[in-house]
């Protein structure tokens, strides 16, 4: 006598094998990438391989190189990504030398995306009045790039003047002479909502200086960080957001004067409890 078993073996016999051939491919014999595209890497590996460059970067100044490299990583903001990190990097307390080489190469993305946008100002072709060879080409005059000025009245606006020169290499850490306090105010202003320590470096040149580091301490611990990490906040600029009811030292590590007794603070005559904000401008004789 037949039996009429319905479909319902050959559903099982087929979901078992699909779990076992999926078992067979994950744990027996998995697929093993080579030689994969970088867009394909985990989050992790991207970041690996974005410090990879920073620090072929420093070695070798080849910006070209070097955004050819991070495109392939296919991010839709190469700069923002690569200071992104940069931040993050300092944050989990990595190595200073990878947190710095990814800050300095943020800042040559971020300049070279200013020099593009002078770039695409309308050019004036002059023609030679009177050319005799057949070679002669017309003269391309491009304008001279323009400075960009930026006030220091909110902490969205915290840059200094920033000059496009496609021949002038990005300045990196100022040595020689110790940076020394020039001035030191608490801020108050609605666009600040925490108790923030910002800093501002400028060189001999009164140029802003990145790649500065700066060391705070407190009862029981220390942070080192640089400025330059927010180039959109200027090449100079540096912040430290403070936790309340802890007292502050703060020095560059260049030397000179540390600056102590920084806590977080109220500014006077606020009905809302709003956080000041300590602005400390160091200046290189």
């Amino acid at each position: 006598m037949n039996e009429n078993r319905g479909p319902w073996y050959l559903i099982t016999g087929l979901v078992l094998g699909a779990i076992a051939g999926l078992l067979f491919a994950w744990l027996v014999q998995p697929v093993q990438y080579t030689n994969t595209a970088p867009s394909t890497l985990s989050s992790e590996f991207k970041a690996k391989y974005r410090s990879l460059i920073a620090a072929a970067y420093m070695t070798n100044n080849d910006l070209v190189r070097a955004k050819a490299r991070l495109a392939l990583l296919k991010d839709p903001d190469i700069y923002r990504s690569v200071a992104e990190q940069a931040q993050l990097s300092m944050a989990q307390g990595n190595s200073s030398q990878e947190a710095r080489a990814l800050g300095i190469l943020a800042m040559a993305l971020n300049q070279s995306l200013n020099e593009a946008s002078h770039s695409a100002q309308p050019t004036k072709i002059i023609i030679p009045s009177n050319p005799t060879l057949e070679s002669s080409l017309p003269i391309v005059s491009t304008p001279a790039p323009a400075e960009t000025t930026f006030s220091l009245s909110t902490p969205q606006s915290l840059t200094s003047t920033v000059s496009a020169d496609t021949n002038t290499p990005l300045p990196t850490a100022t040595t020689g002479t110790p940076f020394a306090l020039k001035s030191r105010k608490l801020v108050c202003d609605e666009d600040f909502g925490a108790p923030l320590i910002q800093i501002i470096a400028i060189d001999s040149a009164g140029q802003p200086a990145p790649g500065i580091e700066i060391i705070i301490t407190w009862e029981g611990g220390e942070n080192h960080f640089f400025t330059g990490l927010k180039p959109e906040l200027g090449l100079g600029y540096a912040d430290y957001t403070m936790t309340p009811d802890v007292a502050y030292t703060l020095k560059l590590a260049q030397g000179g004067q540390p600056v102590s007794d920084l806590s977080a603070m109220y500014c006077e005559g606020s009905n809302n409890q709003q956080w000041g904000v300590w602005r400390l401008e160091f200046v290189q004789p």
